[in-house]
């Protein structure tokens, strides 16, 4: 027997989620949709981190546990147009294999999608993509731009202005339900579900993740009018500063080490990035929290939530030392798997990692 609808939408709505628009448009479509069609697209750049394997592998588990066809879109394309590892077209290619490889192996039942598969031979996509981008202003192509990573103030070539609509238009394409994808790409669902009546298309529900930081001091660049947002989105974990990111094939002792770096100040909860990895990594995956310690610093101590946790930082019970090291510990355990797969391949460091 399947899952009742309030566990679907449950599980859809459980962490790392924060936004979906509607809840109500989703208890609905679970109501007449035994399986319907999930989708997240990504470009296909460096490697895989914590927050774009990880986090929001999480979120796809939730996906295929709620019965819901659940899909990975390779942005081929959409990476080639922003200038991912170099514009090298064969490059991005090698790279997807290895992407596909990942989520594969981190989300059992998930299905992978090229970008240039869907494209080939589909003229009524590159027609509907015109259609579509008649309905969207130069401005609204701007604003919607910082999806690529930039802010408006930077000069930007034409086939970038048309990364919107084709994103808007790859939701059409493959029949999506449920579009989903990190807080930083919500501009372009908003898109989507503006533009699509017009078109006489369905539009989509979206369902937007957390964006894990990077394990540096929060940062505000100016890529979302709102502070809160634009905050998450500057700060998100990047494969363009290494160091502040945890990367699926760094061996245990470099995690420990980027992490005992970390930006972590004493009895700080906001903005902490180890005690986010902590809150949607950690407890994600146990129930229990284990801090090693001397005896002459109170002994181990084990953490049976995430509030426990934060409270015992707060107050100053728990040293940022010993917080680093015992997540470093649950990580390097998380990432083990998938880790093992990549960590010798010399064609993964080639294509991904060397520049």
């Amino acid at each position: 027997m399947g899952l009742d609808v309030e566990e679907r939408v449950r599980l859809v709505l459980r962490e790392p989620t924060e936004e979906v628009v509607t809840e109500e448009e989703l208890r609905e479509l679970f109501k007449v949709d035994d399986r319907p069609n999930h989708y997240i697209g990504f470009e296909i750049s460096g490697p895989l981190h914590l927050g774009s394997l990880v986090v929001a592998g999480f979120k796809l588990r939730d996906f295929v546990k709620a019965g819901i066809r659940t899909r990975v879109f390779l942005a081929d394309w959409h990476s080639y147009i922003n200038d991912k590892l170099g514009g090298d077209w064969e490059r991005i290619k090698r790279a997807a294999y290895y992407y596909k490889k990942a989520f594969e192996a981190f989300v059992p039942g998930v299905e992978v999608i090229l970008g240039s598969d869907l494209y080939s031979k589909n003229d009524e996509y590159w027609k509907n993509l015109i259609k579509f981008s008649k309905h969207v202003t130069l401005r609204r192509a701007t604003r919607t731009l910082t999806i690529m990573g930039r802010t408006v103030k930077e000069a930007l070539d034409v086939a970038q202005y048309i990364y919107p609509s084709m994103q808007a238009v790859d939701i059409w394409a493959l029949n999506v339900d449920i579009a989903h994808a990190g807080m930083d790409q919500r501009k372009v669902h908003m898109l989507a579900r503006d533009v699509f009546p017009k078109m006489g298309w369905k539009p989509p529900i979206a369902v937007h993740h957390h964006l894990l930081p990077g394990l540096e001091a929060p940062t505000k660049m100016g890529f979302d009018e709102d502070e809160k947002i634009d905050e998450k989105i500057s700060s998100k974990m990047s494969k363009s500063k290494p160091w502040t990111a945890i990367f699926i094939h760094d061996p245990p002792e470099l995690v420990e080490k980027k992490l005992i770096k970390a930006w972590c100040p004493e009895r700080m909860v906001e903005g902490n990035p180890i005690l986010e990895i902590a809150k949607y990594i950690v407890f994600h995956e146990t129930e229990e929290f284990k801090v090693e310690r001397p005896s002459k610093y109170g002994g181990d101590i084990t953490f049976y939530s995430y509030k426990e946790l934060e409270e015992a930082y707060r107050n100053g019970k728990l040293h940022p030392l010993d917080l680093k090291k015992a997540v470093a510990k649950e990580i390097n355990r998380i990432i083990e798997p998938v880790r093992s797969i990549f960590i010798n391949d010399k064609g993964y460091f080639e294509t991904l990692v060397e520049d």
